[in-house]
């Protein structure tokens, strides 16, 4: 008897320590969601800063080449 009790209470050890990381876990992937999405706004907000002005210069030159935009494509055009 006192031996399911043991077993019990491990059990019930394993399972709180298991939570408390899952919780953890979750809140780490809170942060890192919340970082990429500030990375991405900072990206967005420097290829703004890096877009040529209207009298036609660049105040500076774009680190990476710009490429084709991604858009719809029939598949009709593709067949052809």
């Amino acid at each position: 008897m006192i031996f399911l009790w043991l077993v019990t209470g491990a059990s019930l050890a394993v399972a709180v320590m298991a939570l408390r990381r899952a919780r953890q876990a979750t809140e780490r992937l809170d942060q890192l969601s919340q970082m990429c999405w500030e990375l991405k706004y900072q990206q967005g907000e420097m290829r703004q800063q890096l877009m040529p002005r209207e009298d036609g210069g660049v105040d500076v030159a774009p680190i990476m080449p710009a490429g084709p935009k991604s858009g719809f494509v029939p598949l009709k055009s593709l067949k052809r």
